[in-house]
């Protein structure tokens, strides 16, 4: 009984604060708007949107990361953008439900910038070509077109130079939840150390 009145205290707001009085839990209204975004959502727009501080939806955010574990959606986030996702281990069902083929592949020269782009972002073309010692333009413009890799700015070097970053799409397809999740790099000097 006493825990039924916990939740219902944490689900209700207090009368006369000017916000409407909602019948779910924080975390669950965070779900619902990241159900009905179209894109990631800062978690700033989130706060505005629930009429919250970015501290309380910052908990709404871990509880729901913590409900999902093991269910078919997952929490994406990058930087201080988050998403919606399902689940990359259901990724085969998905495809099949909806009728996808993944027949694209990346040549190795795409997968080797990649991930340059993903380790080092964000990072310039002269940056990724001094690694590789090759020019990469068709490869940079390969993944900026699947979308795996977006302009991010510019150096504040001679000639400003465009910075690459990753994108949602290249957490989506490796099936990470953040940047944090990429595996560490060998830093051996037998690998070359990247």
């Amino acid at each position: 009984m006493e825990d039924k009145k916990a939740q219902e205290a944490s689900t209700h707001r207090p009368e006369g604060d000017g916000r409407p009085s909602l019948p779910l839990d924080l975390a669950a209204q965070v779900e619902a708007l990241l159900f009905v975004a179209d894109e990631a959502v800062t978690v700033q727009r989130l706060a505005e949107a629930l009429q919250e501080d970015q501290a309380a939806v910052e908990g709404a955010l871990s509880e729901l990361r913590e409900r999902l574990a093991g269910r078919g959606l997952r929490l994406q986030r990058k930087g201080d953008r988050v998403q919606l996702v399902t689940a990359p281990e259901l990724a085969p069902l998905v495809e099949r439900f909806l009728g996808l083929e993944h027949t694209d592949t990346l040549s190795p020269a795409a997968l080797e910038t990649l991930a340059i782009v993903a380790y080092r972002q964000p990072v310039s073309r002269p940056e990724i070509e001094a690694i590789r010692g090759v020019n990469s333009d068709s490869a940079l413009r390969t993944l900026l077109s699947v979308g795996l890799i977006e302009e991010v700015g510019r150096a504040p070097t001679v000639g400003r130079p465009i910075l690459y970053g990753t994108t949602f799409d290249f957490l989506q397809h490796f099936g990470l939840r953040s940047l944090e999740e990429l595996p560490p790099l060998d830093q051996s000097p037998e690998s070359g150390g990247a």
